[in-house]
């Protein structure tokens, strides 16, 4: 670490949980944000800051003007960029030194598993439930942490699934086979700041497991904006799941 980085990371440095030796892994870790959308945004901006080494950023969307509302990675003078390029401008404004490799095509099957395998952390900020099936199951399949969050109209919701721990569920656990296809923003509207929230708090999630400290793993944080109320709901491995539930106690 260089003085220049010093600099830039010491109010992180000063954390006692994070220290210089913290600050070296995350400054070694390689973290795939699949979705540039409401939470990929602050994912994606929070992690560059805090000194993720190589970000993997993933959509095959393009910038709208109506993705400006919550999609604070994005600009106006970026509306028609294709949305990894258009987050790869604000990602090296914040920090220079940030390696990002880019996606702009939708991962499934053995590419989704392949891109996985090369990153030591995922975060889930897809906007639909095939694909969250999909990424949860190649992250349980090369055993990748997943930090996984949904907002929806005045609603988020975030959790950590691990499967590199025996006792933690699965992203399908939590929903078995159900898939709410119709339930997303553009069909139910959400509130721009929850995303933020949501988004902010995937990125302390994923900072935190890279660091090896405690996490959501096991506990699934509801956020409802409407009231400004956070409540938790334990989370248990599912022994049926069509995903975990056939690995071995």
């Amino acid at each position: 670490m260089d003085d220049t980085q010093l600099l830039r990371y010491s109010r992180q440095i000063l954390l006692s949980d994070v220290d210089i030796d913290g600050q070296q892994t995350l400054l070694n870790a390689k973290v795939l944000i699949i979705g540039m959308g409401g939470l990929g945004s602050p994912v994606a901006l929070y992690l560059a800051s805090a000194g993720i080494g190589m970000l993997g950023i993933c959509d095959f969307d393009e910038v709208e003007l109506s993705n400006l509302q919550r999609q604070i990675i994005h600009t106006n003078d970026t509306i028609g960029l294709s949305k990894v390029d258009s987050a790869e401008q604000s990602i090296n404004r914040i920090n220079p030194d940030i390696k990002v490799m880019k996606y702009p095509q939708k991962l499934e099957g053995d590419t989704l598993g392949n891109t996985i395998k090369l990153y030591d952390l995922v975060l889930d900020c897809s906007d639909n439930f095939s694909s969250r099936f999909a990424i949860n199951q190649a992250c349980f399949k090369h055993k990748r942490p997943l930090v996984s969050g949904a907002v929806i109209r005045m609603e988020g919701q975030i959790s950590v699934y691990d499967s590199r721990d025996a006792l933690s569920p699965c992203y399908q656990c939590l929903y078995g086979v159900a898939a709410e296809i119709a339930d997303t923003c553009s069909n139910n509207g959400v509130l721009a700041p929850v995303a933020g929230i949501i988004g902010s708090i995937q990125a302390t999630e994923a900072i935190k497991c890279l660091l090896g400290l405690p996490t959501l793993m096991g506990r699934l944080l509801i956020h409802d904006a409407r009231e400004m109320q956070f409540r938790e709901i334990k989370l248990k491995r599912d022994i049926n799941c069509p995903c975990c539930g056939n690995i071995e106690e």
